[in-house]
């Protein structure tokens, strides 16, 4: 299996439209463990790790957002994968 662990931060309307839950249900759903969480700046971000895939899936999906969401920017940087998660988590 081909791990991978990225940082992502999302620029837009990201706050307040349920973004951090729906990130998390999604990254749930894929296996993928980590963390989400607003920031003071209106960004929000997070941390992902699992399958190569599965990170690539919640980052195509954090291009999208939570419904309720506009989201017009997502920086993504990767990082040495740690398997330091045992789930996802919203952070506050």
């Amino acid at each position: 299996m081909n791990m991978r662990r990225t940082h992502v931060w999302i620029s837009g309307r990201v706050h307040g439209v349920f973004f951090r839950a729906f990130t998390q249900d999604t990254a749930q759903m894929a296996g993928v463990r980590g963390w989400v969480r607003n920031l003071p700046d209106g960004r929000v971000e997070a941390v992902f790790e699992g399958e190569n895939n599965k990170v690539a899936e919640m980052i195509a999906w954090c291009h999208e957002g939570s419904p309720s969401s506009r989201v017009d920017g997502v920086e993504v940087r990767d990082e040495t994968y740690t398997g330091e998660f045992q789930s996802f988590s919203i952070k506050y």
